[in-house]
């Protein structure tokens, strides 16, 4: 099947025992075949006889199913002395009734091999321990051991097939152990044709990096993941990363968490970023790509979550001194538990091996940010495609279970928009970091490259480092190109120098002007005085040439009315003479 099946197509064709190993249920779509028989075949050291063992032990305790452990080559002691350090109590389980281990011994020289021998008395010693605890579940290890003393080839593969008929009658789930063969999964090549599933495990070496891998080979009657899948044996047992099955379905989140860095805020539409994106900080050497996850820590520590950082260069001392010379104190937070440092070394196991522990310490500690620091160094531990197969999946997983993650990737030469292990392409938001040499000086410089789903700031920032965080100014930008550091400064105070210059010329010129208007203000005031003066002159004129002539024209109507009566009194004395 192909492994971007989904959930529905991955449903249960036929009833399944789940095993209870982590991610091993999840490829076999819920387990093994119950009542049938599967077949674990690899190399020495692989895994086999332990996945075996947590097959009966997770049975028993998360699904109380009792097992039986039928041991052809180790004791009952011996397995539980293998065990211990894993974490599984065997003597527990069996004192409990849920466990049966029985060792049988099985020698050469006491086998006489004839056409009537057969496995009669192993079913009988399997009978009887299934049915003292109502057993449901079987293992057996290792076949190789059991049928070593069959030299007549018909014979073995018929018993062979009885055995795998008698378990199947039985009902009960029953896991085989088997040796690799040459040529074929099996030295006798014929288990993998008479079991239900088969699955290969596989432990190889790679420029001295081993790494454990597991394949689904064949699944009778339902669907499951068919490519290898890396899997960790540590202290809690056996853990199996379903990796390439992981899909690109997942929820987002319209919530913004800080960056730590206020300026930086500000940059991302003055939030942040997106809570559950995928933020990448590259740069070269010295530029602070570590300064800047370590900011958004102690922001996700400060609102009470907890902060996964994974780190492959510097130990958890050396990076909590550093830390504080700018002013971050991160050791209270591991204290209460809310940061976990995890440091190791890439090249210390392959590349899966890394993968699977991270998921391990994602799912123990469930932090809501993981910072992983920085991702270059996976190259050492594998080839460049490999370390992008890896951080692609590792991503996928983040994504899925709404983890804000920080990946830090140290970049070289002039393609600085790059990665080596090219996931650019799939994370959220780019950081870039970059150093600036001018006058002598180098001086560190930040701009947001892509940020998906959100405005964002299309400035270059200077990057300054201070005791109490890191600062983003503005940089200088002018004909000079560029300007940082002193450089900046210095720009900054000739700018400053002739704006003072020019603002004391326009004040010159404002006083001059000014006194142009008060000598201008002066002229008109005494031209408007002395134009004040003349019209009071005139209206006086005009004012005295008006009485002049109404004296005038009184004294003519004085002197027509004196005629007119000197007139009238001549008449009437002539008048009266004639009457006379």
């Amino acid at each position: 099947m192909d492994d971007d099946a989904t959930p529905t197509q991955m449903q249960q064709e036929l009833p399944k025992a789940p095993t209870g190993i982590h991610g091993l249920d999840e490829i076999t779509g819920g387990g093994l075949p119950r009542g049938r028989p599967t077949l674990i075949c690899g190399g020495a050291g692989c895994g086999k006889t332990l996945m075996a063992t947590e097959f009966l032990v997770q049975g028993a305790e998360q699904f109380g199913e009792p097992g039986v452990f039928v041991a052809f080559e180790e004791t009952a002691d011996e397995l539980s002395e293998n065990v211990r350090s894993l974490g599984h109590d065997l003597e527990a389980l069996q004192a409990s009734n849920m466990l049966v281990i029985d060792h049988v011994r099985v020698e050469r020289e006491e086998i006489e091999e004839m056409d009537g021998y057969d496995l009669e008395g192993l079913f009988i010693r399997l009978d009887l321990a299934i049915s003292s605890i109502g057993a449901k579940r079987v293992v057996l290890d290792t076949i190789e051991t059991l049928f070593a003393s069959f030299m007549n080839q018909a014979l073995l593969r018929s018993e062979l097939r009885r055995l795998f008929r008698w378990l199947k009658d039985k009902g009960v789930t029953a896991v085989i152990t088997a040796e690799r063969g040459e040529g074929s999964l099996t030295r006798q090549g014929l288990e993998e044709y008479v079991s239900d599933c088969v699955i290969l495990l596989d432990h190889r070496a790679t420029e001295q990096v081993s790494t454990r891998r597991l394949r689904i080979v064949k699944y009778r009657g339902t669907a499951h993941g068919t490519n290898e899948y890396p899997f960790l044996i540590d202290e809690d047992g056996i853990t199996v990363v379903p990796i390439t099955s992981l899909q690109v379905r997942y929820d987002v989140s319209e919530e913004k968490i800080s960056t730590g860095i206020p300026a930086l805020d500000e940059m991302f539409s003055g939030g942040g970023y997106y809570r559950g994106s995928t933020i990448l900080v590259s740069g070269t050497a010295g530029t602070g790509k570590t300064s800047v996850a370590a900011h958004l820590a102690i922001a996700t520590c400060k609102r009470g979550e907890k902060c996964l950082y994974f780190a492959f260069e510097e130990s958890e001392q050396q990076f909590l001194r550093n830390m504080r010379s700018i002013g971050i104190d991160l050791a209270p937070f591991i204290r209460q538990g809310l940061f976990t440092f995890h440091a190791s070394r890439p090249a210390l196991q392959g590349l899966e091996q890394h993968l699977v522990q991270m998921h391990k310490l994602v799912r123990r500690l469930q932090p809501s940010v993981v910072v992983i620091d920085p991702i270059s160094n996976f190259v050492a531990a594998g080839s460049m495609t490999d370390a992008s197969a890896m951080l692609t999946r590792l991503i996928d997983f983040l994504k899925m279970n709404g983890i804000t993650a920080m990946l830090t990737n140290l970049t070289s030469g002039s393609q600085l928009e790059r990665t080596d292990v090219k996931i650019s392409s799939i994370v959220d938001s780019w950081l870039l970091l970059r150093n600036i040499e001018q006058d002598g000086e180098r001086n560190r410089a930040m701009f947001v490259l892509k940020s998906r789903g959100m405005a964002h700031s299309n400035q270059l920032r200077e990057f300054v480092m201070t005791d109490h965080g890191i600062d983003l100014v503005d940089v200088y930008i002018g004909a000079e190109g560029v300007l940082t550091g002193s450089a900046r400064a210095l720009q900054e105070a000739r700018d400053d120098s002739e704006k003072l210059a020019r603002r004391q010329e326009v004040e010159r010129r404002q006083r001059v002007l000014d006194r142009k208007r008060r000598a201008l203000e002066s002229q008109v005031a005494a031209l408007r005085a002395e134009f004040e003066t003349e019209e009071e002159d005139l209206k006086q004129l005009i004012e005295a040439e008006q009485g002049r002539e109404l004296s005038i024209a009184a004294s003519r109507t004085d002197i027509g009315h004196r005629r007119r009566s000197a007139h009238g009194q001549r008449g009437q004395v002539g008048t009266v003479n004639d009457d006379e």
